[in-house]
Order: structure tokens, then sequence, then C-alpha cells
């Protein structure tokens, strides 16, 4: 007997993927504060290389990339996840995370991709890990003056 999915138990917790966005925008401001002037910053925390580029500014948004090279990309691959600023929101949500695009706030489980019912909230949380991660632990490979 095929046992069908229980969606019901799950149920996607609106504040707090609102905090959470709200926080890692604030923690974006902090590593990228020009980023309506210039299209790129670099910086390293370890061994890793970060970048954090502009993809496309609109009025009320900024979508930018953010990729992290390790100094053996044989054994860690790289991180790429593509954000969305809403500057109106003051809010940063995670678009797309290494090869998946569009997660949806929520699957039923199980799904063909094998996507957690809260995958989307749980990649704003690494998001937020990874920010917070960098700010404490990144160091600029960009003159000083070039951050003021």
């Amino acid at each position: 007997m095929v046992k069908k999915p229980d969606n019901r138990s799950f149920s996607l917790n609106l504040a707090e993927m609102h905090a959470v966005c709200e926080a890692n925008y604030a923690r974006m401001l902090r590593l990228f504060p020009d980023y309506e002037s210039c299209n790129q910053r670099e910086f390293r925390v370890g061994p890793s290389k970060v970048r954090l580029e502009v993809v496309e500014r609109c009025r009320y948004t900024t979508i930018l990339r953010l990729h992290q090279q390790h100094a053996e990309p044989r054994w860690l691959g790289g991180l790429r996840v593509e954000v969305r600023a809403y500057h109106d929101a003051a809010m940063l949500e995670v678009g797309s995370f290494q090869s998946h695009q569009r997660i949806a706030p929520r699957y039923s489980y199980p799904n063909k991709q094998m996507h957690q019912q809260d995958e989307k909230a749980q990649q704003n949380r690494f998001l937020a890990d990874w920010l917070e991660h960098c700010l404490g632990n990144g160091i600029s490979t960009q003159a000083f003056a070039a951050w003021a």
C-alpha cells in the first residue's frame, strides 16, 4: 500500500522568514555598503576567496551573485548563491542556490527534486550563517580607501 504524503504537518513561519531576510539585508549592507556605485566586492575568509557582484540594479531591487571559491576546489566545490535585495522592504532573499533555480517557499514531500518542505527557509538561514561568518572572519583584498 502506498502512503500519501501528509503535508498538513508543515507550516511556514512567515514572521521568522521575514526576520531572517531583514537581518540578511543588514548583513549584506555591512559587507557591501557601496553596492549602488560599485559592481563587486572581494575579500578572503580563511583560505577561501569571496566575491559579491551586482548582476542587476532596479529602482527597488538589486540582484547580487555571491561566489566563494575554496583554496582546494577539488575537495570543496565553490559556493554560488544569487540573492535579491528588496530595498523598500529592507529584505534579502535567496533566489537560487548552487544549481537550483527558483526555490518555492514550500514543497510537498516527497517530491521529484527531493527538496525539503522548508527548502527556501533553510537556504535563507544558511545565507544568514554564511554572511555572519564573512562579517566575523573576512579580510579585504581591496584597498581600505575603496571602502570609505
